[in-house]
């Protein structure tokens, strides 16, 4: 019987998606955004440099089509990724009105989503008074700091001390349809950083934000502050039955890695297991000796997002996915006759690209453990679609089996 891997690889698109110009970074459209395309192109152009040298060394996904995705994608060249693919290759395009993760997900669990996401506008304030009180009351405090977009780790920076003298929480936004509420895990409490995200989720969620996340950091003024594995987000709940329960509904287990769990509402996961991406990869690697047959481990590897695409680190990104291209041949080693092993994305973060948000781009389809091919232009939908045929379920959702 056969066994699905489905892995996100957080953020890492491959450029031409057909509406990017209906996207925005700060004033400027996504045209053009290529988070894998521009990476390999600074890697060859030596403006990658930092921690790492030369050309991108990815020859795993490489060896599956990544480089043919990427021209496949964008038309861009990818100097250097030219090897031949022996892997099933293709790359998807949204339809969802998103690019964050929710929508993503959802799409390639094969739910897109069908209505218009809440996004706060770029003003300070930029929370509506309805939401600050309720913060403040579910807090108890007498107000909030922040309250504007900003960039995570910079608003931590700025107002983490403040944060600690005057116990009131740190609440930003970014492009995204998102509430994030960063607080001290020891001075204000992890677990009530998250009763208090859990509390006020609903009155978002009734506004068609999709996500209220809890951003935990330890540290202090002098020593600087850093965030902790800890996040949880409170995300809405799927509109309809996702891959996940379709799987669960056969009989099947399911099995999260990384913030699955927090993205599907922690339906249709039978078991989660999280922590930084190294961890998880392990978690990844076990599962592979474990999983049952019939069975879906769904992974998501945050780090290139958070730690390389919003912070525009383009050699710090270089260096995430080298890493995790080494640790491939682990997973690959443990593959069963008829496992399927599917790399993909959920949406851009083009490290070379203005502002700090995410970008709007098509993704890689890699595929492992069923030959050689080419899939073309599929789309988010379809991946869900064609895991399902793989393990024998009857559910398609809004896809085609591509495969």
């Amino acid at each position: 019987m056969s066994r699905a891997f489905l892995i996100v690889m957080d953020s890492v698109g491959c450029g031409g998606a057909p509406d990017a110009s209906e996207f925005f970074n700060d004033d400027r459209p996504d045209t053009g955004a290529n988070t894998l395309g521009h990476i390999v192109q600074a890697c060859a152009e030596g403006r990658a440099e930092d921690g790492r040298s030369g050309p991108l060394n990815t020859p795993n996904l490489e060896s599956l089509g990544l480089g043919a995705a990427i021209r496949l994608a964008s038309g861009d060249a990818v100097p250097g990724m030219d090897a031949a693919p022996t892997g099933i290759w293709g790359a998807a395009t949204e339809v969802s009105q998103g690019k964050d993760t929710p929508s993503g997900h959802w799409e390639i669990a094969g739910v897109p989503v069908p209505w218009d996401w809440t996004y706060f506008p770029p003003t300070q304030p930029t929370f509506p008074a309805e939401v600050t009180r309720a913060i403040c009351e579910a807090a108890q405090v007498s107000g909030i700091l922040g309250d504007k977009h900003a960039s995570g780790t910079a608003i931590i920076d700025a107002l983490g001390a403040e944060h600690m003298r005057s116990g009131l929480p740190i609440c930003y936004t970014s492009a995204d349809s998102v509430l994030q509420i960063a607080a001290h895990e020891e001075t204000f409490g992890l677990e009530r950083l998250q009763k208090l995200c859990q509390d006020v989720a609903p009155l978002l969620h009734s506004m068609r934000v999709g996500r209220v996340i809890a951003r935990p950091f330890v540290g202090n003024a002098q020593k600087g502050f850093t965030r902790t594995p800890n996040r949880r987000d409170y995300a809405i709940t799927p509109p309809s039955q996702t891959l996940c329960d379709w799987v669960q509904a056969a009989g099947g287990k399911v099995h999260g890695i990384g913030k699955i769990g927090d993205i599907f509402a922690h339906r249709g996961i039978d078991d989660l297991r999280k922590g930084v991406d190294a961890d998880l990869m392990e978690n990844l690697v076990q599962l592979m000796d474990d999983a049952e047959d019939g069975s879906l481990t769904f992974a998501n590897f945050v780090e290139f997002d958070t730690n390389y695409g919003h912070r525009r680190d383009i050699a710090g990104y270089a260096r995430a996915l080298e890493w995790f291209d080494s640790q491939l041949p682990r997973v690959f080693a443990r593959m069963r006759p008829g496992d399927l092993v599917l790399f993909t994305a959920d949406h851009g973060n083009d490290p070379s690209w203005t502002g700090t948000d995410h970008t709007r781009e098509r993704v890689p389809v890699l595929i492992n453990g069923l030959g050689a091919g080419t899939l073309g232009l599929v789309g988010f939908s379809d991946i869900g679609a064609s895991v399902a045929a793989h393990l024998g379920l009857d559910e398609r959702g809004a896809g085609r089996n591509f495969l």
